[in-house]
Protein backbone atom coordinates (compact mmCIF):
# COMPACT_ATOMS: atom_id res chain seq x y z
CA UNK A 1 0.00 0.00 0.00
CA UNK A 2 1.18 3.51 -0.65
CA UNK A 3 0.46 6.49 1.55
CA UNK A 4 1.21 10.18 1.50
CA UNK A 5 4.81 10.64 2.66
CA UNK A 6 3.88 13.11 5.39
CA UNK A 7 1.82 10.41 7.15
CA UNK A 8 4.95 8.40 7.98
CA UNK A 9 3.27 5.02 7.93
CA UNK A 10 5.06 2.21 9.67
CA UNK A 11 4.12 -1.26 8.52
CA UNK A 12 3.60 -3.57 11.48
CA UNK A 13 3.31 -7.03 9.92
CA UNK A 14 1.52 -9.77 11.81
CA UNK A 15 -0.12 -7.31 14.21
CA UNK A 16 -3.61 -7.82 12.74
CA UNK A 17 -4.63 -10.61 15.09
CA UNK A 18 -3.46 -8.65 18.14
CA UNK A 19 -5.21 -5.46 16.99
CA UNK A 20 -8.48 -7.28 16.22
CA UNK A 21 -8.52 -8.82 19.71
CA UNK A 22 -7.60 -5.51 21.32
CA UNK A 23 -10.39 -3.81 19.36
CA UNK A 24 -12.89 -6.47 20.47
CA UNK A 25 -11.78 -6.17 24.10
CA UNK A 26 -12.18 -2.40 23.94
CA UNK A 27 -15.42 -1.90 22.00
CA UNK A 28 -17.32 -5.17 22.62
CA UNK A 29 -16.33 -5.76 26.25
CA UNK A 30 -19.91 -5.07 27.39
CA UNK A 31 -21.15 -8.20 25.56
CA UNK A 32 -21.11 -11.74 26.87
CA UNK A 33 -19.58 -14.49 24.74
CA UNK A 34 -23.11 -15.69 23.90
CA UNK A 35 -24.08 -12.19 22.74
CA UNK A 36 -20.92 -11.96 20.62
CA UNK A 37 -21.80 -15.33 19.08
CA UNK A 38 -25.39 -14.20 18.38
CA UNK A 39 -24.18 -11.24 16.27
CA UNK A 40 -21.42 -13.29 14.60
CA UNK A 41 -18.69 -10.99 15.89
CA UNK A 42 -16.15 -13.67 15.05
CA UNK A 43 -17.03 -13.22 11.35
CA UNK A 44 -16.83 -9.43 11.21
CA UNK A 45 -16.01 -7.05 14.04
CA UNK A 46 -18.21 -4.42 12.41
CA UNK A 47 -21.24 -6.61 13.17
CA UNK A 48 -21.06 -4.88 16.54
CA UNK A 49 -22.42 -1.83 14.72
CA UNK A 50 -24.66 -3.41 12.11
CA UNK A 51 -26.45 -5.45 14.80
CA UNK A 52 -26.77 -2.28 16.91
CA UNK A 53 -24.91 -3.85 19.83
CA UNK A 54 -23.08 -0.57 20.47
CA UNK A 55 -23.91 3.10 20.21
CA UNK A 56 -22.27 4.35 17.03
CA UNK A 57 -22.53 6.90 14.27
CA UNK A 58 -23.32 5.65 10.76
CA UNK A 59 -22.76 6.84 7.19
CA UNK A 60 -22.20 10.59 6.75
CA UNK A 61 -22.30 11.23 10.49
CA UNK A 62 -19.52 8.65 10.98
CA UNK A 63 -17.47 10.21 8.19
CA UNK A 64 -17.87 13.68 9.71
CA UNK A 65 -16.87 12.45 13.16
CA UNK A 66 -13.78 10.80 11.72
CA UNK A 67 -12.95 13.88 9.69
CA UNK A 68 -13.29 16.18 12.72
CA UNK A 69 -11.69 13.84 15.25
CA UNK A 70 -8.44 15.03 16.79
CA UNK A 71 -6.09 12.30 15.62
CA UNK A 72 -2.78 11.52 17.25
CA UNK A 73 -1.38 8.02 16.83
CA UNK A 74 -3.54 5.44 15.00
CA UNK A 75 -3.37 1.84 13.91
CA UNK A 76 -4.96 0.62 10.68
CA UNK A 77 -5.85 -3.04 10.29
CA UNK A 78 -8.12 -5.38 8.38
CA UNK A 79 -10.59 -8.15 9.12
CA UNK A 80 -8.87 -10.99 7.28
CA UNK A 81 -5.17 -10.18 6.95
CA UNK A 82 -2.55 -9.72 9.61
CA UNK A 83 -0.74 -6.82 8.02
CA UNK A 84 -1.33 -3.54 9.80
CA UNK A 85 0.01 0.00 9.86
CA UNK A 86 0.90 2.49 12.54
CA UNK A 87 0.67 6.22 11.95
CA UNK A 88 2.72 8.04 14.56
CA UNK A 89 1.33 11.48 13.69
CA UNK A 90 -2.17 11.05 12.26
CA UNK A 91 -3.41 14.63 12.51
CA UNK A 92 -3.67 14.95 8.72
CA UNK A 93 -5.20 11.49 8.13
CA UNK A 94 -8.28 11.63 5.90
CA UNK A 95 -10.54 8.93 4.49
CA UNK A 96 -8.89 9.18 1.08
CA UNK A 97 -5.63 8.04 2.71
CA UNK A 98 -7.07 4.77 3.95
CA UNK A 99 -5.91 1.68 2.06
CA UNK A 100 -9.44 0.39 1.59
CA UNK A 101 -10.77 -1.55 -1.37
CA UNK A 102 -14.38 -2.64 -0.90
CA UNK A 103 -14.10 -5.00 -3.89
CA UNK A 104 -11.13 -6.87 -2.45
CA UNK A 105 -11.94 -9.66 0.02
CA UNK A 106 -8.80 -9.02 2.06
CA UNK A 107 -8.85 -5.21 2.10
CA UNK A 108 -12.60 -4.58 2.08
CA UNK A 109 -13.10 -4.27 5.85
CA UNK A 110 -10.77 -1.73 7.41
CA UNK A 111 -10.52 -0.45 10.97
CA UNK A 112 -8.80 2.70 12.17
CA UNK A 113 -8.08 2.50 15.87
CA UNK A 114 -7.02 5.43 18.00
CA UNK A 115 -3.85 4.25 19.79
CA UNK A 116 -5.39 5.30 23.12
CA UNK A 117 -8.53 3.32 22.17
CA UNK A 118 -10.82 6.32 22.57
CA UNK A 119 -12.47 5.87 19.16
CA UNK A 120 -12.54 3.73 16.03
CA UNK A 121 -13.62 4.27 12.43
CA UNK A 122 -14.74 1.36 10.26
CA UNK A 123 -15.32 0.96 6.53
CA UNK A 124 -16.87 -2.28 5.28
CA UNK A 125 -16.98 -4.22 2.03
CA UNK A 126 -20.77 -3.79 1.87
CA UNK A 127 -22.13 -0.50 0.58
CA UNK A 128 -25.29 -0.77 2.67
CA UNK A 129 -23.31 -1.13 5.93
CA UNK A 130 -21.14 1.61 7.34
CA UNK A 131 -19.03 3.49 7.58
CA UNK A 132 -19.20 3.44 11.37
CA UNK A 133 -17.64 5.51 14.11
CA UNK A 134 -17.57 4.45 17.77
CA UNK A 135 -16.51 6.72 20.60
CA UNK A 136 -15.39 4.80 23.66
Amino acid sequence: MSFRKELKMLEIPKWGKYLRKSWENTFANHLTNAEKDSIHLDSFLWHLCSWRAVNCAVNTEAVELFKNQHKKKCAIFYQFVDEAYLIEDAKSLVIEDLPHDCLNFYYGDIYVLDWEKKWTFIMTHEKEYGPYFIMN
